[in-house]
């Protein structure tokens, strides 16, 4: 994105209707290179509102993160964000950036956000629908010493602990979908993708994004009601009651809260987090169905293992542990 693009979204970032002729004093360019520079925004994604013969603007304000303010928002909650963190405005995917650089050194983890991510993903490959301004996306880059004998379960410990900050800040209602969506309400309020680089008895690298809605705007959620199969959505918004913290502020605390969870699990592996994660399990004692690669498996989710498998309890009895799958509460079903 050049200069007068970048430069564009900051006047725009406060929800106001601005002239073209304003905007091209204010970026000192020509009313026609504000057309040329707006088009560049949409072309990313960007949306931006024409008002006939009055301007541009974007459809609510936006908070744009800036490094500062997110140093800022951590100390006033009395946590730290690593040194080695970085804010990219435009950038692929953060997960994927992180998990092709250099693994940084035990318990120094490195920390990436981005205002707008081009290929952003979810597990199995999902593409990950982020609009401009509307959530959150970052990743860590964690070194751990050692293979954690229990590192399958590092996604679940992860879960946990974006779920006890987001209850701090106001979603009392968010809960964990196994193996790594946070929900409210059954409704998918953001996603966890975690990538992993090791050696045999050695150091193993692990890379955890989020992916977090925060203020999904209409448009946004008509466009994935319509999608097939989508699943429904949720924002931080509407599980705070309208009342969400400053988009900094969340960024920080949650960021922070899965540092430490990093750390942790690094001592203690997820026999820490087991408790919290029964507790916040939304499939727990639910009727399912698990969709896999050898057809779909009806049963009773019975939380999960000290491995991060999922316990489903099969008509006769018997457990089935789930590694991998699409799970989905099975309508008609019953809990027993």
């Amino acid at each position: 994105m050049n200069g007068s693009s970048g430069k564009l979204v900051r006047l725009l970032a406060d929800g106001k209707l601005h002239s073209g002729e304003r905007l091209a004093a204010a970026l000192g360019i020509t009313r026609a290179a504000v057309w040329k520079a707006v088009a560049e925004l949409r072309s990313r994604g960007i949306a931006v509102t024409s008002r006939d013969r009055r301007g541009y603007e974007f459809e609510r304000p936006v908070e744009l993160l800036d490094l500062d303010g997110l140093h800022e928002a951590a100390r006033a909650a009395g946590v730290a964000l690593p040194r080695d963190t970085e804010l990219h405005f435009e950038i692929a995917s953060t997960n994927e950036y992180l998990h092709a650089s250099e693994a940084p050194a035990p318990g120094a983890p490195r920390l990436v956000f981005a205002e707008l991510q081009t290929a952003g993903r979810g597990r199995r490959g999902r593409a990950w629908l982020a609009p401009f301004g509307s959530g959150l996306t970052f990743s860590i880059g964690w070194t751990f010493a050692e293979m954690p004998p229990d590192l399958p379960a590092l996604g679940l410990a992860m879960g946990v602990c974006v779920v006890r900050e987001l209850r701090q800040l106001g979603a009392m209602e968010a809960q964990i979908k196994w193996p790594n969506d946070i929900v409210h309400a059954h409704c998918k309020l953001g996603g966890l993708l975690l990538q992993t680089r090791s050696e045999t008895g050695g150091p193993a690298y692990v890379v955890a994004g989020l992916g977090l809605n925060l203020r999904l705007p209409e448009t946004v959620r008509d466009e994935i009601a319509r999608t097939p199969s989508a699943a429904p959505v949720a924002d931080l918004e509407g599980a705070c009651s309208g009342a969400m913290p400053a988009r900094h502020a969340v960024a920080a605390r949650v960021a922070s809260a899965m540092i430490a969870g990093l750390e942790r699990f690094s001592m203690d592996g997820f026999a820490s987090f087991a408790r919290d994660w029964d507790r916040f399990d939304s499939l727990r004692d639910a009727a399912v169905t698990v969709l896999r690669h050898d057809g779909p498996l009806d049963g009773i989710a019975r939380g999960t293992d000290a491995e991060g498998a999922l316990r489903v309890e099969l008509p006769g009895g018997s457990i089935e542990r789930i590694h991998a799958g699409d799970v989905s509460l099975r309508r008609g079903g019953s809990a027993r």
